[in-house]
């Protein structure tokens, strides 16, 4: 879900990209390891999202049924820009949700860090300033030499996205469970 491995965008643009790829898992239906995936309902939706924000630090309060349906929204706005057939595509939905969330950079210093670059919204609600963040965080991958690390599982019947962290950039798969059905197939395949 989460951004983890060997090449370090930034810390908050690593926590926030993290929050867009988690909000995109959680909040969207598709397919998850080879099985439906319907978005979780009530109580349980409500705890995924939370632990989603908390993951990028967002606090320690639950998210209420209404930020669901306002994050729910952005979720399947972020999941176009990882499903963007180019570069170019990608970075005119990050615009539209750049100029949508009205982010604006504001530095700040907590938790022990030093200063550094936060976006937030003008209206300053939790989703807006989440809306702003991850589509922030976007931005700083696509207007980077990263901007070729936003993916969607490969693996058949999964949709679940991705930022490939890797040294090489040759990630494929949401996660490791998926990588091993995916060859197990092509073992199948080639020997059935």
């Amino acid at each position: 879900m989460a951004v983890t491995s060997q090449v370090d965008f930034n810390s908050y643009t690593d926590a926030v990209v993290g929050v867009a790829v988690g909000l995109v898992n959680v909040l969207t239906p598709g397919e998850a390891h080879g099985r439906t995936y319907p978005v979780p309902e009530g109580d349980a939706c409500q705890a995924e999202v939370t632990a989603v924000l908390r993951t990028g630090g967002g606090g320690r309060l639950p998210v209420s049924a209404a930020e669901v349906a306002e994050l729910s929204a952005v979720a399947a706005r972020l999941r176009e820009v990882f499903e963007a057939s180019s570069a170019d595509a990608a970075a005119a939905l990050v615009n539209a949700l750049l100029r949508d969330s009205g982010a604006h950079p504001v530095l700040q210093r907590h938790d022990g860090e030093p200063w550094h670059l936060h976006f937030h919204a003008a209206s300053q609600t939790r989703v807006s300033d989440w809306a702003a963040g991850c589509a922030t965080g976007l931005a700083v991958m696509l207007g980077s030499e990263f901007y070729d690390r936003l993916g969607v599982c490969t693996a058949p019947r999964c949709d679940r996205v991705y930022v490939d962290a890797s040294r090489n950039g040759t990630r494929r798969y949401c996660s490791a469970s998926c990588q091993s059905r995916a060859k197990t197939a092509a073992f199948r395949a080639r020997t059935g």
